[in-house]
């Protein structure tokens, strides 16, 4: 007689905190590598100096608090590093993302405590720092390599990131498609696709970046590292806003197809909204959590001076965090209704 394995579940230990931020870090390589491609070698040369800062700045503030070297292997300062560069201008000289990832590893998140302490996503935390303090170079973005007459090598690109001036860089920028059509003036949403020659070949360049993110979105989802609920509260309340206003009035408001695949919205939902130090806790408060983002995001974008506004919107939502998880916790097994808390 053969002995079978029982078929009742087996407890499974958890994912550890290092196993997490290295899969999410994965995840974003394929994006990186589209950026590289699509807009030159700036992506990159930004990774490379947010994420050494990061395990720098983490490092000094260890050895400061005297607390033990191996949290350094949890990896969370590489990711929010890495987040970071991934964020920031590929055109960006070499002081942004080296300030902005001192300020997101000792400001935004060891200040608080560490890790799983601080209640603001630090990333965001230094890159809206920096839009606010220093708003020409973080608007500086490249053209597309297919539109650019003689694209810079690495070694160029590297000497411009370290000693290059921004007027060197006049005939390599352009307004990102949802500035430009922002501050579009009277023309309509046909005339201004007309009158922008090189809309398009923007609109394809970002597209296939937004796809690298989804892809590597769809590799945490099938890991188990995210859950749906918060990409998808993101992303549906952004369309659904878009397809509002769009079908009530095409000719001034951008499409949702625009909203999605043009900035930093499937990188955000995916990758930023789900951080789980700084989201809502259970599935009802995450979609409370990402549908605020996703509203939030739009009405910035539409009527803000702002044309993406995607880290404004997660940090708002972020102070929101402790009211969502107080009135959307879930029932506890064997009590007739969830408990909201301590009377």
């Amino acid at each position: 007689m053969s002995l079978l394995a029982p078929s009742s579940p087996h407890a499974h230990r958890p994912l550890s905190t290092s196993h997490v931020m290295a899969q999410v870090s994965l995840a974003t390589l394929p994006a990186l590598g589209v950026l590289t491609w699509l807009f030159g070698w700036g992506s990159l040369i930004n990774v490379m100096l947010a994420v050494t800062t990061a395990i720098f700045a983490e490092a000094l503030i260890l050895k400061l608090r005297k607390r033990p070297w191996r949290i350094l292997m949890d990896n969370s300062a590489l990711l929010t590093g890495l987040l970071l560069g991934l964020s920031i201008t590929p055109l960006a000289p070499w002081w942004l993302p080296v300030l902005g990832a001192a300020v997101a590893v000792v400001v935004a998140k060891q200040v608080y405590g560490g890790l799983g302490q601080n209640p603001f996503n630090p990333a965001m935390v230094a890159y809206a720092l920096l839009l606010v303090s220093f708003p020409l170079p973080m608007s500086l973005w490249p053209q597309p390599l297919s539109l650019q007459a003689e694209p810079w090598t690495f070694w160029e690109h590297l000497t411009h990131t370290f000693t290059g001036s921004l007027h060197a860089i006049d005939g390599y920028t352009g307004a990102t498609l949802l500035d430009a059509f922002k501050h579009k003036g009277a023309l309509t949403a046909e005339e201004f696709w007309l009158q922008t020659p090189v809309a398009q070949a923007v609109l394809n360049a970002t597209t296939g970046v937004s796809l690298a993110y989804l892809l590597g979105g769809v590799y945490l989802l099938w890991r188990g590292i995210i859950s749906w609920h918060t990409p998808v509260a993101v992303l549906a309340s952004l369309l659904i806003l878009a397809a509002f206003f769009y079908g009530a009035d095409p000719s001034q408001y951008a499409s949702p197809s625009m909203h999605l695949l043009v900035g930093a919205g499937i990188f955000s939902a995916f990758f930023i909204a789900t951080d789980p130090v700084t989201s809502a806790t259970s599935h009802k408060g995450k979609l409370v959590y990402g549908a605020g983002i996703g509203i939030l995001v739009y009405v910035i974008r539409t009527w803000g001076n702002y044309p993406d506004a995607f880290a404004f919107a997660v940090l708002l939502m972020n102070f929101a965090v402790p009211f969502i998880d107080y009135y959307t916790r879930p029932r506890t097994y064997g009590h007739a209704r969830a408990q909201r808390g301590i009377k």
